[in-house]
């Protein structure tokens, strides 16, 4: 039976259905292995490095596997003892902070009193407990939803035990697995989806890669920046907002509200969050001017618009697991896009010819 036009659509449209059925289906155990696939990704040019000069594809992923989680776990024993003393050492000044707040508040609220009816501020005082018991609970429950899910245990001592022997495996059979995949393609259209594949790695390589290095870079320069100032928590605050950027703006944007704060509430003055004001600005100006355009680059086809809609979309759907598989399922739908809009501008559709010819 030949296969029509319509034939291909219902069998792509099929596939495809199945695909986010079966991701629906294996949400809860696909952690791991979506992780290691990240992580096997980013590696992979490394691995070609090491071919290069000389190393066999599985020695050059042993060593690629063993040094990368090696760091990681290095990194985690460095930072957290420090993240955890400046987090005892926060919880020690709380009251102190919440007296210092009061304080900065009292002139504002007498000026309030002062301008306002009795009416009116007994509505600002049921306001505003309406909505800090609101947003208790919703944290709370959060919190509660967070810590005592069926598969947090299994999740976290997954990521832990099967990520690197799916980094590992998939890191030395790449080239492998990427050529069976290319002899699956429909030969018809071979040359096609291979361009097409291109630029999705593009796109990824670009942006994944390059907002990654991004990221900690400006994790360590926030960290660095804020411990130097004297800001409590400056250390944790920094290390956030820096991992926090890879949704643009998230990061920059919620660790200033974050660091304003905790500097308002320490310091009697206006000195330490000045200095804080002046860490974020500097490190505004070295993403924008230095890390994203030598890192990123300006032509990856993700806006930023677009990549917040689709990290949260992700995040809503599948939770951690779809802010995962938010980028590349992004860069597929752009580079798809792409595509048949330029197919659509070179067609008779578009152009209006009478003979209806024109690309297909």
């Amino acid at each position: 039976m030949p296969a029509t036009r319509d034939n291909k659509l219902r069998f792509w449209l099929a596939g495809f259905a199945v695909f986010v059925l079966l991701l629906f289906l294996l949400r809860g155990i696909l952690l791991p292995f979506v992780a290691g696939m990240a992580i096997a990704y980013l590696l992979d040019p490394l691995a070609h490095r090491l071919e290069r000069a000389g190393l066999s594809r599985s020695a050059a992923t042993v060593v690629i596997t063993i040094a990368f989680f090696l760091v990681m776990v290095t990194a985690g024993l460095l930072l957290v003892p420090l993240i955890e003393q400046q987090v005892a050492e926060f919880a020690v000044r709380v009251p102190d902070y919440v007296h210092q707040l009061f304080r900065r508040a009292d002139p504002l609220w007498r000026s309030a009193k002062a301008h306002l009816s009795a009416k009116d501020l007994e509505q600002i005082r049921a306001a505003g407990g309406e909505y800090a018991g609101t947003a208790a609970s919703w944290l709370a429950g959060f919190v509660t939803r967070l810590v005592t899910g069926s598969l947090v245990v299994v999740n976290v001592l997954s990521l832990v035990f099967i990520t690197p022997v799916v980094t590992f495996y998939l890191l030395r059979d790449w080239q492998g697995i990427t050529r069976r995949f290319d002899n699956w393609l429909p030969r018809a259209h071979a040359v096609t989806i291979r361009e097409q594949l291109h630029q999705i790695d593009m796109t990824l390589a670009g942006f994944v890669r390059g907002q990654a290095l991004v990221c900690v870079t400006l994790g360590a320069f926030y960290g660095v920046g804020l411990t130097a100032v004297g800001l409590d928590l400056g250390l944790v605050v920094g290390f956030a907002a820096g991992l926090g950027s890879f949704i643009p703006y998230l990061g920059c944007i919620s660790g200033f509200l974050v660091s304003m704060g905790l500097s308002l509430a320490q310091s009697p003055d206006w000195t330490l969050p000045g200095m804080v004001s002046g860490v974020f600005l500097a490190g505004n100006l070295l993403e924008g001017y230095v890390l994203a355009p030598k890192l990123v680059g300006e032509k990856i086809g993700l806006h930023p618009v677009w990549v917040i809609f689709a990290l949260l979309a992700g995040g809503a759907l599948f939770g951690f697991l779809g802010i995962l598989l938010a980028l590349p399922v992004t860069a597929v739908i752009g580079v798809l896009t792409r595509f048949a809009l330029s197919r659509y501008l070179a067609s008779s559709l578009y152009r209006g010819d009478a003979d209806g010819g024109g690309a297909a």
